[in-house]
C-alpha cells in the first residue's frame, strides 16, 4: 500500500539509491510512475507493505517501509533490488554502487567515485566540511537528520587520512 512519504513513522526502514547522473524531467515523471506501480503491489510473505518514496534533487530515489505494520523480508528486499536493477537498465544509470559519493558544492550536486573523491580531498578541492549524502541511513528518522552531513560526520571520513 503506497502512502505519502511524510506519513510514514520515523522508525520506518529506508533505502536510498543515488544516481550517477541527474535525471531529466521526462525520466522523473516515468520513474515516479514506475515506483508507484512497484510499491503499490510490493508485499512480504503475501502481506501488503505500507510504503512511500521520495525523489530528491533529481538524483536520489528514497524508498521506505513502515515496519510497524509489516517488515520487508529478505525475499521482498530482493524483489526491490531487482526492481532497482530494472530502473538502472531502463534509464542507463548506476543506482546500486554504494561507493559512489554525491556531494554539494556551491549549491550544486556532483558525483564522484570514492577514489576520485579521496583524491579531491588530498588536493584540497573538498574538505571535511563538504556536505555529502549518507546513503547508509536505515530509518526515515536517520534520513531526515543524518542524510546530508559534512564529510567529517560521514562514513567517507574514514578514508580521508
Amino acid at each position: 500500500m503506497l502512502v505519502s512519504f511524510d506519513k510514514l513513522p520515523l522508525n520506518s526502514r529506508v533505502w536510498v539509491y543515488s544516481s550517477n547522473r541527474k535525471f531529466i524531467q521526462k525520466e522523473i515523471f516515468s520513474i515516479r510512475k514506475d515506483l508507484e506501480n512497484f510499491l503499490s503491489n510490493w508485499t512480504s510473505h503475501n502481506q501488503n507493505l505500507e510504503t512511500g518514496f521520495e525523489l530528491r534533487y533529481d538524483r536520489f530515489i528514497i524508498i521506505a517501509v513502515n515496519q510497524e505494520i509489516n517488515n520487508a523480508s529478505g525475499c521482498s528486499i530482493d524483489n526491490c533490488v531487482r526492481f532497482i536493477k530494472k530502473l538502472e537498465n531502463k534509464y542507463e544509470v548506476d543506482l546500486l554502487d554504494k561507493m559512489n559519493v554525491i556531494y554539494k558544492q556551491d549549491k550544486h550536486l556532483y558525483h564522484k567515485k570514492l577514489n576520485e573523491f579521496i583524491s579531491m580531498y588530498k588536493n584540497n578541492l573538498v574538505s571535511l566540511n563538504t556536505v555529502v549524502f549518507n546513503n547508509l541511513v536505515n530509518t526515515v528518522g536517520e534520513y531526515k537528520l543524518k542524510w546530508e552531513v559534512p564529510v567529517k560526520e560521514s562514513w567517507q571520513n574514514r578514508f580521508m587520512n
